[in-house]
């Protein structure tokens, strides 16, 4: 497994397997798959509803808590100093440890500064290992970043072909920021993976178009969470350090990138709305 250095001296695992929209009697299974296959990063999150079924999986799994990287992310309603700290205890709980590899803010939303604070009390306390947000665009994470003591370690944010985040990407180089991606492949939408741009290059490397996209990824320097719950999907997804894309094929990626996320604008009024009033 490729890891890359963060911030405070800690590492992140290039691939995360993420349990996001796996129903919860279905989430121990797919984990401890996930496990059996070569994962060791599982990236969770209290508004997925499952973070107990991890926990159980990792307990009944013959992986020891230490080489398993664990990450949370907290919900907006959960915002604010004291709700951070009570829903924070409350994951420790669920998910059968006594500290986070990595806990994050989930969205830009609600007092985030309170909870931002309660995360870098949480850190020098020995609770979370690296502290960062999710889903931060670039005004966002800079302004973060200027009120506060601690750089935030991660920004998780969506990347995909469709929408690279290239400056964003620049901009947390710039801060000491990791950039780890969630929705890779954009759910295949648009038909992702018989795009002929990428289609060429898989053929290139005798490689899936899948594999072509997280490969990208990777030499680009942004870890990345993807999920599926179909062992040979989940051994396709982590088989990638077997081939590096030339510069030329990032390039030639580019040109897929749209700019737009194909999922929401987290400028949208009523983006805003909608996760203020997600009550978890």
């Amino acid at each position: 497994m490729k890891y890359f250095k963060l911030n405070n001296g800690e590492k992140i695992p290039a691939i995360s397997f993420g349990v996001y929209e796996i129903e919860p009697n279905e989430t121990k299974e797919a984990v401890l798959k996930a496990l059996d296959v070569g994962y060791r990063s599982i990236d969770n999150a209290q508004v997925y509803f499952n973070e107990k079924d991890v926990g159980q999986a990792i307990k009944e799994s013959e992986i020891s808590r230490d080489d398993v990287y664990l990450i949370s992310k907290n919900w907006v309603s959960n915002a604010g100093y004291d709700k951070t700290i009570k829903a924070f205890n409350k994951t420790l709980e669920d998910l059968q440890t006594d500290y986070l590899d990595l806990f994050l803010i989930h969205q830009p939303f609600g007092d985030y500064y309170g909870s931002y604070r309660a995360l870098q009390d949480l850190q020098k306390e020995g609770k979370i290992l690296s502290i960062g947000v999710s889903n931060f665009n670039p005004d966002r994470l800079i302004d973060l970043v200027m009120n506060n003591d601690i750089v935030p370690q991660v920004n998780q944010v969506e990347t995909s072909p469709f929408f690279q985040q290239h400056e964003a990407h620049e901009i947390m180089e710039k801060l000491g920021v990791r950039h780890q991606a969630w929705g890779p492949f954009s759910e295949g939408m648009d038909n992702l993976f018989k795009n002929p741009i990428l289609t060429e290059i898989a053929d290139k490397y005798s490689k899936s178009t899948g594999q072509v996209i997280l490969r990208c990824l990777v030499d680009r320097e942004i870890a990345f969470a993807c999920r599926s719950v179909r062992e040979e999907r989940m051994r396709e997804n982590i088989d990638i350090f077997d081939f590096k894309l030339s510069e030329e094929d990032i390039e030639k990626i580019k040109e897929i990138d749209t700019g737009e996320s194909p999922f929401m604008d987290y400028t949208d009024p009523e983006t805003v709305v909608d996760f203020n009033e997600e009550v978890i």
